[in-house]
């Protein structure tokens, strides 16, 4: 039996499990300490990391349009470290075996670039498939991948707590797990 991957030819490997704390970290001793006004933001999950920087806001004259400037700035940072940032991507990449995505905020305004959109396999029966086919006929999604990302913000937007609750019990499990006899494997 070929062995399981993604792609041809190329073995899946398991993300090694990292922490909040510990990305981070390998994050702040990584970035250059000029680029961001505060400390980066780090999300992730098992298939990728983001990282958010704060920008400085431009300094403006009272009529001046400040959404503007702060997209100027952002795109201004993107093409100015494009090349450093993707040195350090490497590295976090080859580190961590997650997928290393950028983002920007200032002021108001914020973009997130390089994100990587992880395909998620599914079996919808008929009824389920007519729910996102409603919401591509009425133009709220253009494709059924679409749709179902819809859904899925929809249920983080208006279950936010529930989900919370969820996460905070799911970690309970693990540290009761790790504290369990070691695995025999």
């Amino acid at each position: 039996m070929a062995p399981r991957g993604r792609g041809r030819g190329r073995r899946h490997v398991e993300p090694p499990e990292v922490s909040a704390e510990e990305l981070n970290a390998w994050f702040a001793g990584n970035l250059p300490d000029d680029w961001f006004a505060e400390a980066t933001v780090v999300k992730f999950d098992r298939d990728e990391i983001i990282i958010t920087g704060v920008l400085p806001l431009p300094k403006l004259g009272p009529d001046d349009d400040a959404a503007l400037a702060a997209q100027a700035r952002i795109a201004a940072f993107r093409e100015k470290t494009r090349g450093e940032r993707m040195e350090i991507a490497e590295r976090a990449q080859a580190t961590f075996l997650r997928k290393v995505s950028w983002a920007a905020a200032c002021g108001d305004e914020s973009e997130a670039y390089t994100t990587a959109s992880v395909p998620v396999m599914t079996r919808l029966d008929l009824e389920e498939r007519a729910v996102l086919d409603t919401l591509i006929d009425a133009g709220v999604a253009r494709s059924r991948s679409e749709a179902v990302a819809w859904c899925v913000q929809l249920v983080a937007d208006n279950e936010s707590e529930w989900i919370d609750k969820l996460r905070d019990a799911m970690e309970g499990v693990t540290e009761i797990r790790d504290q369990g006899p070691e695995s025999r494997g």
